[in-house]
């Protein structure tokens, strides 16, 4: 690609439920950074899709259907469908069952073989099937349970593996680290360094196929096949067409950047990291019965209303909590009786007592909206967006228009222009956030019409 080109990708949801709100907000922060890099004139290439192999997904799907490749179908349909409802501007969905990528992760494989940064061991160790790995002491708590899943029982496993010298990158990986801004926010390049620091462990890289069938075959070797984050993380290259076309913390930041090294493939340039999402102080579960359905939220408010939503409620960076009762406060307050509010004031005056669209100047779009941008912190871009419309909204409390215009019809006409003005400048910076406004929004402006339905229902 040139340097003028931009390649952006999320994670890989795990298939084994439903999506969840949390991947919405992922798709959401990728999809106004990909639509921003755009607006700059670059060449984007935006990559999601779906992670298919592995324990979990096998059992998971012998307990619903017993046919795995069905199982793995319908959710990776239904992530599809979460993509298209969000107006998700993707280039690519990549599925790690797909032909490709199988074959790229083989090829991924035996170029770190080929480095001596694979090797095959017999092996015994703690097991947590969530995780689906082996644990080390500081990743298992004073009871002996994984850190990240403390309700599921750790298991004593026996096994020939093969392993990658992950130990053998800790300096490379020091010096990736120390680069500027390689990861966001700042505490996560300071947790992924600390972690280094503390000394990097070899790790098994596959499974035996006696015990689990569901993964791509190891290269060579019939009786294994690969761990799962080896195979999934590879969709980032694969996604590319490598290696036929050149055109977690631990996992993304270190793992990854890893086996680039070893495979002889450029590191990753910024690693992006987004909060956990819970609700009413709690993590998300169905006994709970606190699970929020993003394509539900879609339904009933639209896929702008999530949007604005998402970047702007959540913290880019840190955990934030979401309730269906703080997303309908947020969708009256600043949509409803808000930015839609206002459309309408706006336009109405404008359609009354103007002739047609004043002229709209290029070069509106300040730049310090495009350098927050820069920073990958949406929720500051969203913000400064809202804090114009709110500028605007004075303005009109301030000159009341709507009764100069009555009085001295030179003078009022010049003022609803100049408010035009503002609120097509508005648009243009809802392009990366809300899409569909930005598109409704500067057509009715350069028609020089009001909305005939409000944009946005008040809901009760």
């Amino acid at each position: 690609m040139t340097q003028k080109s931009f390649y952006i990708t999320t994670t890989l949801p795990y298939v084994n439920a439903d999506p969840h709100i949390g991947f919405a907000l992922e798709l959401v922060q990728a999809d106004a950074l990909a639509r921003y890099q755009k607006l700059q004139g670059r060449e984007v290439f935006f990559n999601t899709g779906t992670d298919e192999h592995g324990q979990k997904i096998f059992d998971a799907s012998q307990k619903e259907s017993g046919n795995v490749e069905e199982y793995v179908d319908k959710y990776a349909n239904e992530f599809k469908k979460l993509a298209a409802a969000l107006n998700i501007s993707n280039d690519a969905f990549i599925r790690t069952t797909e032909e490709r990528h199988q074959l790229a992760a083989q090829e991924m494989w035996r170029r770190c073989e080929k480095s001596g940064d694979i090797y095959k061991k017999s092996y015994e160790g703690k097991y947590c099937v969530g995780c689906e790995s082996f644990k080390i002491p500081k990743d298992l708590d004073k009871q002996e349970r994984c850190l990240l899943h403390p309700n599921l029982k750790i298991n004593i496993l026996k096994e020939e593996n093969y392993f990658f010298r992950f130990s053998k990158y800790q300096d490379k990986l020091l010096e990736y680290l120390s680069r500027p801004g390689v990861i966001v926010p700042e505490w996560r390049r300071e947790e992924a360094v600390n972690f280094v620091k503390s000394g990097l462990e070899d790790f098994s890289i596959s499974r035996e196929k006696e015990r689990l069938s569901w993964g791509v075959p190891v290269p060579g070797d019939e009786t294994q096949v690969m761990y799962v984050w080896f195979d999934a993380l590879t969709n980032y290259i694969s996604t590319l067409g490598w290696p036929f076309d050149s055109a977690q913390i631990r996992f993304q930041s270190l793992i990854w950047q890893a086996m680039l090294m070893s495979a002889g493939v450029k590191n990753t340039d910024k690693v992006v990291y987004h909060g956990f999402i819970t609700s009413g102080g709690q993590k998300m579960s169905k006994s709970l019965g606190n699970v929020i359905n993003p394509l539900e939220l879609v339904k009933e408010y639209g896929a702008d209303a999530v949007r604005y939503f998402l970047l702007r409620h959540v913290h880019p960076f840190e955990d934030s909590d979401v309730t269906l009762e703080n997303v309908k406060e947020a969708y009256n307050a600043n949509l409803a009786n808000g930015l839609g509010n206002l459309a309408s004031r706006i336009l109405t005056l404008s359609e009354k007592y103007l002739e047609k669209c004043p002229d709209i100047p290029d070069g509106l779009t300040p730049k310090e909206f495009f350098a927050i941008f820069e920073t990958f912190d949406v929720k500051k871009a969203a913000d400064y967006v809202w804090d114009q419309i709110g500028e605007l909204d004075q303005f009109i409390q301030s000159t009341e228009p709507f009764k100069v215009v009555k009085v001295n019809q030179e003078q009022g006409k010049k003022l609803i222009s100049d408010m035009v003005v503002r609120l097509y400048k508005i648009a243009r910076m809802l392009n990366a956030l809300m899409p569909e406004t930005n598109e409704k929004l500067k057509k009715l402006i350069k028609e020089n019409k009001k909305p005939e339905t409000p944009l946005f229902l008040r809901k009760e």
